[in-house]
């Protein structure tokens, strides 16, 4: 079967689901709320411009990547999976937790697959990295550090609700689990709301997390580092090719009263070539095609959007 998606939302991101769903050979469709946009997208990749209406009322495309606001998710998606549609949805798919909930509940009732965009967990090299931590390559897990760092993205949210998404599905995907307690710190610099924040998570028996996300750095920083008791792995997004995964066989021992420690040299790991927004829209449509569940569901997407309310209430 010939899976068909239609893109609503062509604007920052959607415009990358668009340009890699017609890469695929999947693009049947794309929507928006600017006609003039919606056409020079149709017009660029060869496909249709609809209104969401007619979307849903179409048999033969079979889901929806929903790339809008997040204020519109929730409603959005709910429509779409009641008319039969399997849904992809950027995150964070709602803006407070009953909102996430009831679009998970339509997906139960209506069998349809929802899945939320969180596109670093279909990095090769996250992935690599989480293999790793499994097969006890660092020892006993014991912290987790994620940064996202830089400048802009003021997109009438905070940059907790903003940015915090991506590192927090990555740092409950090593971690296993949902943390007990959260902490955070939120700072206003130079917008109307929170700029930066930084996120202590506790997830009980030893295990910690920290996040933290700014969008007024004057420099950028993509780090997800793993701490075990023995060694440390790191992943750097903004490494070059062969050196965005490493390892430090880092020691720290009590001696006496005190601790000693030994620094090592990074060893640089090979991992998997491959871009994650297409590994991210594949297994969207692999799950349309087998039945079999997405990576990144309803469940995940319930729990992130729990986080993030606790972490930077809203109103």
């Amino acid at each position: 079967m010939s899976i068909r998606i239609a893109v609503v939302g062509c604007g920052q991101w959607g415009r990358n689901h668009v340009r890699t769903l017609a890469e695929i050979g999947a693009l049947a469709a794309v929507a928006d709320a600017d006609a003039a946009r919606a056409s020079d997208f149709a017009s660029r990749f060869g496909v249709p411009a609809r209104s969401l209406d007619e979307l849903l009322a179409d048999a033969s495309i079979h889901g929806l990547v929903l790339a809008m606001p997040p204020r519109l998710h929730g409603e959005t998606a709910r429509r779409a999976l009641r008319a039969g549609k399997h849904v992809l949805v950027e995150k964070p798919i709602a803006l407070d937790p009953a909102d996430a909930e009831a679009t998970a509940a339509v997906a139960r009732e209506t069998g349809r697959h929802l899945m939320v965009g969180h596109v670093l967990r279909f990095h090769p090299v996250f992935e690599r990295l989480d293999a790793l931590v499994r097969e006890g390559r660092i020892g006993t897990l014991r912290h987790i550090v994620s940064t996202r760092l830089g400048l802009g993205r003021f997109l009438g949210m905070d940059a907790v609700w903003d940015l915090a998404p991506h590192d927090l599905s990555l740092v409950l995907q090593v971690a296993g689990r949902p943390p007990e307690s959260i902490e955070t710190l939120r700072r206003t610099v130079l917008s109307d709301e929170t700029d930066e924040a930084e996120i202590a998570l506790d997830f009980g028996d030893g295990l910690t997390g920290s996040i933290r996300v700014s969008r007024v750095s004057a420099y950028r920083d993509r780090r997800f580092t793993a701490v075990g008791t023995k060694g440390m792995l790191v992943f750097d997004d903004l490494e070059a090719e062969g050196r965005k995964l490493a390892f430090h066989a880092h020691e720290v021992w009590r001696d006496g009263s005190s601790f000693g420690f030994r620094h090592a040299d990074p060893e640089y790991l090979e991992t998997e070539p491959g871009l994650p927004l297409d590994r991210e829209l594949r297994d969207f449509l692999r799950a349309i095609a087998t039945g079999k569940p997405v990576r990144t569901g309803a469940a995940e997407a319930v729990e992130t959007v729990r986080i993030l309310s606790q972490a930077s209430p809203r109103g």
